[in-house]
């Protein structure tokens, strides 16, 4: 699959693309490929914000994403959604239909929306949704939006490879509450109550009370205390306000050298995961390695072998 480094470095969205789906391909020869451009561009990486964005099904992702893409272009910048759809345990396919969710978005010059399936892989991430957001900031594009699928771990995932991670809430107080995970709360630099409009208002305005009280507890930034604010992606009221917070930890990160350290302990963290995936994979691939698996899979079940003895002959044959 033949990519023009050139066009992709000056922004051109096929180019992207293609680079995009190159990673994507479990093909061997298309990974070897993929990783040969991924190190050609690294220099060209790096240079920006990178935002996740998750909550529950019906709390108005979508629209609230398009909102503030159309928002950040009007000030200049280029957006890049990169959206996770989940794939059918079943089928393996997924509906991929995030740029008809975004149609305004999706139509303008500065934007791009990638919708990829997950794979299977962990709480719905894509595997190579860090990938992705090397390519696009080579391709230019200075906001990296990554939504999540809003199930399962999904938030711990996208939490680990983003700057800044907002959690969007429905005005809801009560339920909500009790509803939400303590873990997403403690993972959460910002929360936008959206859907504040209308009759909704106050009650939105409970539920902004709630969090703050509830995050009063909860800080895992030495620097930067979480915030909770009000928005209505509906009415597009309220979205700068969002912009200027993270624009404000941004600020207070680079400053203390928070911002920098965190993309370093990211990206070794990730080359532990390709380690663990890699291993894997050539597990896989071996047919003695399977045959093994197998054997030593038959033995823990039987009783015959602990796990710990198990998996130890397995690494051991390699």
């Amino acid at each position: 699959m033949s990519i023009d480094i050139t066009t992709l470095l000056q922004g051109n969205r096929r180019s992207l693309a293609k680079a995009i789906t190159l990673t994507e391909s479990k093909l061997e020869r298309h990974r070897d490929e993929a990783q040969a451009l991924l190190e050609q561009i690294l220099p060209h990486t790096g240079k920006s914000i990178r935002i996740g964005i998750t909550g529950i099904p019906g709390v108005g992702k979508s629209t609230f994403i398009e909102a503030f893409g159309l928002h950040l272009i009007r000030q200049g910048h280029k957006v890049a959604v990169l959206a996770v759809d989940p794939s059918s345990p079943i089928t393996g396919g997924s509906i991929l239909g995030d740029k008809t969710r975004m149609e305004v978005l999706s139509q303008q010059a500065n934007a791009f929306i990638r919708p990829s399936p997950s794979g299977g892989a962990l709480g719905g991430v894509a595997q190579k949704t860090r990938e992705a957001m090397l390519l696009c900031e080579a391709a230019g594009y200075d906001v990296i939006l990554v939504e999540t699928v809003g199930v399962g771990q999904s938030e711990y995932e996208v939490a680990g490879m983003v700057d800044f991670f907002l959690v969007l809430m429905l005005p809801n107080a009560g339920d909500e509450l009790q509803g939400i995970k303590k873990g997403i709360l403690e993972l959460a630099d910002g929360i936008a109550v959206n859907k504040a409009d209308g009759s909704n208002r106050q009650l939105a305005q409970q539920t902004q009370r709630h969090y703050q009280n509830a995050l009063g507890i909860l800080q895992h930034n030495h620097f930067w205390h979480p915030e909770v604010v009000l928005c209505s992606a509906l009415e597009n009221g309220n979205i700068d306000s969002i912009w200027q917070m993270i624009m404000n930890f941004k600020g207070k990160s680079q400053e203390i050298g928070h911002f920098s350290k965190n993309r370093a302990i990211q990206n070794k963290e990730w080359m532990w995961r390709l380690v663990h995936e890699l291993i894997d994979r050539r597990l896989k691939q071996s047919p003695s390695a399977r045959v093994l698996c197998e054997d030593m899979q038959q033995k823990v079940t039987d009783g015959e072998t602990t796990p710990y003895i198990a998996a130890h002959r397995i690494v051991e044959s390699l």
